[in-house]
């Protein structure tokens, strides 16, 4: 069996996480504040690292909680916001773990197509004009998990209109925002709210290393207080051992560094990835994002994408299925993670994936 190459992680490969700028900020934020790090906290999270965060957004600190991964915080607004029968609209395709803990709910679910500069909005108007009353929107706006696309301004402005006309919750899910490498940087449809219609998450996962487990949430007061009751509930509070230190990796300016240094090898990667599809892999189609992790390749109708993937599984390459991120459809498409394998690996990667391609069309 040759070396395993994985395109399926969305997680950077540990070459490229500031490990010795992690050393040094556990040993500061230890040193400085041991009673704060070593103990319980509540559920709002570490003090400073919420003063932090609500700084950068702009925002009050009482309009933010801090949470053990961008996970946890979508799981505590489904359960604040989402009942069993709720109508629930999610992009088409998007992140498989948040349909399966929609799905869990019992949230109905309106997928609305995906297209290169968002989600249709033309599309989830008409659904909405039609009767459709969402509780929620679920919205990947910056370098989508699995396609990569960014959602346009005008988008993001009428995805606001739609909110407030037809009340319900954007939740604005955006873990991949720092990791811009090309192109103009946008503004947050929580920056652009007048009318508390946005609960925005981010995370620390793609910018300081994924073991760390912090991310949070950002909204309307009263819903972060109704948050933070569930929190309490469920946890006493988050980690303030992963919180103190992404504290001091923020505030020392480390994180600088290391979006820099992800952001490089991100777009060395990318490059390398579409060199290798366009010249192993001519049936590919795929629209390169300007940052993040993820491509989303299609191939040509009839392709068997399920098959593809146990021939790529024996020559030692894995990839997650377009299907996965779908409730229908996606069956010729695949997602390709590039964050971590190093730029040999894609190389040799892409070439086993498009031999397993080529091995199928020899079948037929």
């Amino acid at each position: 069996m040759p070396d395993q190459i994985s395109f399926a992680r969305g997680a950077p490969s540990i070459d490229i996480v500031a490990v010795d700028d992690l050393k040094a900020a556990a040993q500061r934020a230890f040193e400085n504040d041991p009673a704060g790090a070593f103990s319980y906290g509540t559920s709002i999270g570490y003090p400073p690292l919420r003063a932090w965060v609500a700084e950068k957004q702009e925002l009050p600190p009482e309009q933010v909680i801090v949470t053990n991964g961008s996970m946890q915080a979508d799981a505590f607004l489904f359960e604040l916001l989402v009942e069993s029968g709720d109508l629930v609209v999610v992009e088409a395709p998007t992140y498989d773990r948040t349909l399966l803990s929609l799905q869990k709910r019992g949230a109905d679910i309106l997928a609305i197509p995906l297209e290169e500069d968002g989600i249709d909005v033309d599309a989830l108007s008409r659904a909405l004009e039609a009767g459709a009353r969402p509780k929620l929107a679920h919205i990947i706006p910056t370098f989508q998990n699995p396609a990569g696309y960014t959602l346009s301004l005008d988008k993001r402005r009428r995805l606001l209109e739609l909110a407030a006309q037809y009340d319900f919750v954007l939740f604005e899910d955006d873990p991949y925002i720092e990791l811009r490498f090309s192109g103009e940087r946008l503004p947050t449809m929580l920056s652009l709210d007048s009318s508390e219609r946005v609960v925005y998450a981010s995370s620390f996962s793609k910018t300081v290393c994924p073991g760390i487990r912090v991310g949070y949430l950002a909204g309307p007061a009263a819903t972060i207080a109704a948050i933070q009751k569930i929190a309490t509930e469920t946890y006493i509070s988050p980690s303030m051992v992963s919180e103190s230190i992404v504290n001091d990796f923020c505030r020392s300016g480390a994180i600088d560094s290391s979006v820099e240094t992800v952001k490089n090898a991100l777009r060395e990667r990318l490059e390398r990835l579409t060199e290798a599809l366009e010249r192993e892999l001519p049936d590919a189609r795929f629209s390169a994002p300007d940052g993040g992790y993820f491509l989303w390749v299609d191939l040509p109708e009839g392709a068997d994408v399920d098959a593809l993937f146990a021939a790529a599984q024996d020559r030692g390459v894995t990839f997650v299925k377009g299907s996965d991120f779908l409730i229908e459809g996606g069956q010729n498409s695949l997602r390709l993670a590039y964050s971590g394998v190093t730029p040999d690996q894609i190389d040799e990667g892409i070439s086993r994936l498009a031999d397993a391609y080529r091995s199928l069309a020899a079948a037929v």
